[in-house]
């Protein structure tokens, strides 16, 4: 069937959380996936995923698309003769390394990056180990950290702030970014880039740091946890401004899109 929408939409998806479950498992959508690549409707991971994740995970979905990483600290895909370009949107790595050492030294609470941790914490943490966990491991554009509590967390806004930084909230990692790096407004960027300021773009995230993407898109959607949705996007749900899909994970982003794009 052939999808009944005008004009041309980008599907623009958070991964972890999202499209993938917390076993990194997305094989619910793969069928819907697949169909849209043949109706030519993009899907764009937009995550705080290393590039080469990202590079993985295309490979194994069949996707030729662009794609936003770490949080919109970079921009990336090919030409249709299949040479790749990247369009990096703030500070690197060893620009903001020694920021959050900073940031810890002020904040007086452990802000452990995820470059140092080791295998064992990388399991429990974030259920990578192996080269997996080194993928993950080797950033270009942003920092992320094991969080502190809630009140560090509370007075890390206001020194980050200060810093002229951006910390955004996963659902397991913070990460520290650029000043004003966010998914929306690298979303912006590829739009200019590619010169399809007016396409139409269908959002997928579950966590904070997705909010600057669902906040630009024409149709946000939430995909919730197995526990509902994420409490800071309850409040778009219920102001209508935000879809809520129906189930969690690959299941919810199937219905959802399918559902949205008539496919």
């Amino acid at each position: 069937m052939t999808a009944s929408v005008e004009p041309a939409w980008w599907v623009v998806t958070d991964l972890d959380g999202t499209l993938l479950d917390h076993s990194y498992d997305w094989s619910p959508a793969k069928d819907l996936i697949r169909q849209l690549q043949q109706h030519r409707i993009p899907v764009i991971p937009c995550t705080s995923k290393t590039a080469e994740e990202v590079r993985g995970f295309r490979a194994e979905a069949g996707l030729h698309d662009p794609y936003i990483v770490e949080n919109g600290g970079a921009v990336h895909g090919e030409t249709p003769e299949g040479e790749l370009w990247e369009l990096p949107l703030g500070p690197d790595w060893t620009a903001l390394k020694p920021q959050l050492q900073r940031l810890q030294a002020e904040l007086g609470e452990p802000l452990r990056p995820l470059d140092e941790l080791s295998e064992a914490e990388g399991q429990r943490l974030l259920g990578l180990g192996g080269e997996a966990l080194r993928q993950a491991q080797r950033r270009c554009c942003s920092v992320p950290f094991v969080p502190p509590s809630a009140e560090g967390r509370r007075r890390l806004e206001v020194l980050v702030q200060r810093m002229g930084l951006t910390v955004v909230q996963g659902n397991r990692m913070g990460h520290l970014l650029g000043p004003d790096i966010s998914k929306g407004k690298a979303l912006a960027t590829l739009k200019l880039h590619l010169g399809a300021e007016q396409v139409q773009v269908l959002a997928l995230g579950d966590s904070p740091n997705d909010l600057p993407l669902l906040e630009v898109a024409d149709i946000a959607v939430v995909v919730p946890g197995p526990d509902g949705p994420h409490p800071a996007l309850r409040s778009g749900i219920e102001a209508g401004r935000f879809q809520l899909a129906a189930a969690p994970h690959a299941n919810g982003w199937d219905e959802a899109v399918r559902r949205i794009l008539r496919i």
